[in-house]
């Protein structure tokens, strides 16, 4: 398509009617500024609302055009944005490729209508539906603002794929630049020379934007030049938005030249030799092609050969190769790199050579997966010259307990976790020598480990591993626990009065049973077994709106809830084709396995079942779920239905046997069978939490913090 901005402006109402693109429940509620509960009310009470034009029953799709023209005659709303126009015609694009691509297109254009000098490649090749969105763009930016509207839909871009595209939030990218700013400057003479900032795995270019922003406050104050920002990332439609991403800042002032390319940074780096002064990074994790056969003598395995299974190891690795003599890196990673076995020679390689300065420990929720704490590794390049020592200790910080939940980065108080983390950073001498004369402490929190003590077997850098814990956290600990366990304690007694009312001294002839596989042939009951899924498609960060959190056999066996999920169409229709197998709230779950056999009915949304898992759903006219799930989590009907082979020990879960009553006669054995469970994960609880009294108050006692108060 042609890269003029010669486009003639068009009215609202044009630009509305001039793609009719669908719009979904979630999308009429972000352009009404109401929530979605709020249009499903809507749509229930008015019989007007419009009718779906397509999608399916539990995602439906509207025309947008009829949306606006309802809500305006509703007053619902006087006037819908241009931009909020404009994300539907993105999302009827369909594919993320083309979305993304006919996005940068649009930057570029609106980086070239305003004279800015800017290096996002032209999309040429946009097919003609998305080309004459990208002219709607331009257009709406014309009344809205460039920068705004690129900046408005990239987010709804990056929202909307969430899955597949792992950004890093705005404030943990500002901590990575200023802790890269901070060491550097805290080991090296500074001078006027201009910085150098490297991403090799870039995405849409937080880390970058954030190097320049910070660099631009910290350069001005060091009398030095702006720096130079280059990034690559393996997807051309993210290097793309990344290039107008940066282009709109410095045409914003932010006085930054950046060079962004498409390209695989580890089998053939878009930049080639190019050295820098600044790495930051978040690579991808657990990604296991990443060359490991075709890369095996490649020169910049100075550490060691990474293992196919620790990709971050060889991403860390590339980038001390791209670091000028006592150059700095900071890389996001998952907690696993600091202790996995097969990463440890190459932990011990970085620690002994002095590459690897530190580690800090994030909250969980700071990024994606949320459900993990993922920590910041700080690298520095030893000098060519033997000048600078190499770090006899390491740099430890624990911030993984400041706050924060699996909730995301919006839960954590960025503010206070930046400043606690740069104090210690500030306080820390990178340059490997000891500080003379006044020497500012670490913080609670924060230790530094003789590297010598590092190197055992494991060389495990967990941060939780060798920072104490401070008397004030450990205090706090114990006040939140002796709190669960009042809660707890009430809850045990409530239960215990209710099952000691039971009356079990009834005698008289066995009760008849009958056979899980006697309930299924006479359809009181439908029995469904889990199956394997397909690794494509699985996730493993955080869950989603819309999808569906997945159950193997495995994650009981850990201990953990759902290990991954699935995208709710792909459910779906997995679902309606019988290869996935879905329990839906209400039906009994079996574990069919004795190790980790369980028994329970599932309550709040819909789970996929993995191998040896069962899906029971009882006919409500003739089975209690409740009653169903209590008979077959007896400890004596697992036994008698086991079934042992030489290698594990199974329950046949269609041998299980019930009791053999009817409707009426199940409803008090359900109401016993539900206060037991409940009783049961009560003292569960009660054990878990009195095992952490028991050692928080041991360990508080033994190193001498008992408070004596004066009387």
């Amino acid at each position: 398509m042609s890269g003029s901005s010669e486009i003639r402006p068009r009215s609202e109402n044009q630009m509305s009617d001039s793609i009719d693109a669908p719009v979904t429940l979630a999308g009429i509620a972000r352009i009404a500024g109401v929530g979605r509960a709020a249009v499903s009310n809507w749509r229930r009470r008015h019989d007007s609302f419009p009718t779906p034009v397509g999608g399916t029953d539990a995602s439906p799709q509207f025309s947008l055009a009829d949306v606006e023209r309802w809500l305006h005659a509703h007053g619902k709303i006087e006037r819908i944005g241009l931009r909020e126009r404009l994300w539907p015609h993105y999302e009827a694009l369909g594919e993320r490729a083309v979305m993304g691509a006919a996005l940068a297109e649009a930057g570029r254009r609106l980086l070239a209508a305003e004279g800015a000098d800017q290096a996002v490649p032209e999309q040429s090749f946009l097919p003609e539906e998305a080309a004459q969105v990208v002219d709607e763009t331009v257009d709406a930016a014309r009344h809205e603002g460039g920068r705004e509207t690129f900046d408005f839909l990239l987010s709804r871009w990056l929202d909307a794929h969430v899955r597949q595209v792992s950004t890093t939030p705005a404030p943990l990218a500002r901590l990575m630049a200023d802790i890269a700013i901070a060491v550097r400057a805290g080991g090296s003479e500074g001078g006027d020379a201009r910085t150098t900032v490297l991403d090799p795995a870039c995405g849409v270019g937080g880390l970058l934007l954030a190097a320049g922003e910070g660099m631009g406050e910290w350069g001005a104050e060091a009398n030095s030049t702006a720096p130079v920002l280059l990034g690559a990332d393996l997807d051309p439609a993210l290097a793309a938005l990344a290039a107008a991403r940066l282009g709109f800042a410095r045409a914003g002032g932010g006085g930054v030249g950046a060079e962004i390319r498409a390209g695989d940074s580890l089998r053939a780096d878009p930049h080639g030799a190019v050295r820098a002064d600044i790495v930051l990074c978040n690579p991808p994790f657990n990604a296991r092609d990443w060359g490991h056969e075709e890369l095996a003598t490649d020169p910049r395995w100075v550490y060691g050969l990474p293992p196919r299974t620790e990709p971050e190891l060889a991403w860390i690795e590339h980038a001390l190769a791209r670091l000028v003599p006592d150059g700095v890196a900071v890389f996001l990673l998952p907690p696993a790199v600091a202790s996995r076995r097969a990463g440890r020679r190459i932990r011990r390689a970085l620690l002994r050579t002095g590459a690897l300065r530190g580690v800090v420990a994030l909250p969980a929720g700071a990024a994606q997966p949320h459900s993990v704490s993922l920590q910041l590794w700080i690298l520095r390049m030893p000098a060519s010259d033997g000048g600078a020592v190499p770090g006899e200790r390491l740099f430890l910080l624990d911030a993984a307990t400041s706050q924060g939940a699996a909730r995301g980065a919006q839960s954590i108080d960025w503010v206070r976790l930046s400043g606690r983390v740069l104090d210690a950073v500030h306080a820390h001498s990178w340059s490997g020598a000891r500080k003379t004369g006044a020497r500012k402490e670490l913080p609670e929190g924060c230790v530094t480990v003789p590297v010598m003590d590092l190197l055992d077997e494991q060389t495990d850098l967990t941060p939780a591993r060798h920072v104490p814990e401070t008397a004030v956290e450990a205090q706090a600990k114990l006040h939140e626990s002796w709190g669960r366990l009042d809660g707890l304690l009430d809850e045990v007694r409530g239960h215990s009065r209710s099952l000691a009312a039971i009356d079990l001294s009834a005698s008289g002839d066995a009760a008849s049973t009958v056979t899980v596989s006697d309930l299924d042939r006479a359809h009181a009951l439908k029995l469904r077994q889990g199956q394997m899924l397909p690794d494509e498609l699985l996730h493993g960060d955080a869950l989603p709106d819309g999808a569906v959190p997945v159950l193997s056999v495995l994650d009981l066996v850990q201990g953990a809830g759902p290990g991954g999920w699935l995208a709710g169409a792909e459910v779906e229709k997995g679902a309606s084709t019988g290869s996935f197998t879905v329990a839906e709230p209400g039906d009994v779950v079996v574990a069919g396995v004795e190790r980790a056999y369980r028994v329970w009915v599932q309550e709040d949304t819909p789970l996929v079942l993995g191998p040896q898992l069962y899906a029971l759903r009882p006919d409500r006219e003739l089975l209690d779920p409740w009653f169903l799930a209590g008979c077959l989590r007896a400890p004596a009907n697992a036994r008698q239905a086991g079934s042992h082979t030489s290698s594990s020990a199974r329950i046949d879960v269609r041998n299980l046997r019930v009791l053999q009553l009817s409707l009426a006669e199940q409803r008090p054995y359900a109401a016993g069978f539900r206060e037991l469970l409940a009783l049961e994960e009560s003292l569960r609880s009660v054990a878990a939490v009195g095992e952490d009294l028991v050692r928080g108050l041991g360990d508080g006692l033994a190193a001498g913090r008992l408070h004596r108060s004066r009387r």
